[in-house]
């Protein structure tokens, strides 16, 4: 089932469920018509077509590799997270994918539980600090080793994003960084978001405004390189070998 939602675009409500799914969605595509707005002056062809279509048979590949390679993993990290706390085993988040002039893309992102179930619930959304009391000890580890984001390899099969790239955001957090931080919403113009990225492998996880600034650095200097094949090829080469230092050496925050 297609679960892609984009702007004035319902394609769920067979069910009372699915029609508080997409309620749900079509309000934050209203709250986004105004903060993602393209802009006409922003040149969205200036992605080489070529690494466009070359990245998204890189993306396919590689996650399908990745999935039979780190299946078994899946219920040995499942056994972890059941052992130390309830709760549901996978944690699904809604975020804001690729935009382009036609639409904005907005889909659940999956990833392994690493906070105790709703933990949101008392304090609302807010980013996890650096010893947050919300993480649990299996958490902890999976997040320092990034292995709580190997369920978005769905995400990038399902063409939801890429392997590398930007990282998606959160709705709610998008409208108060895209009104603090000068070209935060350009991050993502025509550039597929991604599990890892310039950015990921540059920083941790995010716990403030300043983080954000300093990764929409990285994610525009990463789309540059999207321009011309070879800057893309190596630049993908090098952050994928630096993620999987970061995983080896349990550097990921």
């Amino acid at each position: 089932m297609n679960s892609k939602i984009y702007f004035k675009t319902n394609t769920r409500a067979n069910s009372s469920t699915n029609t508080v799914t997409n309620t749900r969605k079509s309000s934050t595509q209203a709250s986004l018509n105004q903060s993602t707005n393209v802009q006409s002056n922003y040149d969205f062809s200036a992605i080489d077509p070529l690494t466009k279509n070359c990245k998204r048979s890189f993306d396919i590949a590689v996650a399908l590799l990745a999935l039979i390679i780190t299946l078994p993993l899946f219920p040995l990290i499942a056994l972890a997270i059941a052992l130390e706390s309830k709760g549901d085993i996978f944690f699904k988040q809604m975020r804001i994918g690729l935009a382009t002039p036609q639409f904005t893309h907005i889909f659940y992102m999956i990833k392994f539980r690493t906070m105790r179930q709703d933990a949101e619930k008392a304090s609302g959304a807010v980013w996890a600090g650096k010893n947050d009391p919300r993480i649990t000890r299996v958490g902890k580890f999976l997040r320092k080793t990034r292995l709580d984001e190997l369920p978005q390899l769905f995400n990038v099969l399902r063409g939801d994003m890429s392997l590398i790239g930007p990282r998606p955001e959160r709705p709610g957090f998008y409208q108060k960084l895209e009104s603090n931080i000068p070209y935060f919403a350009e991050r993502t113009f025509n550039v597929m978001p991604g599990i890892t990225g310039l950015a990921q492998v540059n920083q941790g996880y995010d716990t403030c405004l300043d983080d954000v600034r300093r990764k929409v650095g990285f994610d525009h200097s990463y789309a540059m390189a999207l321009t011309r094949p070879l800057d893309w090829l190596r630049m993908d080469c090098w952050i994928a070998l630096s993620t999987v230092k970061v995983m080896i050496l349990g550097r990921g925050q």
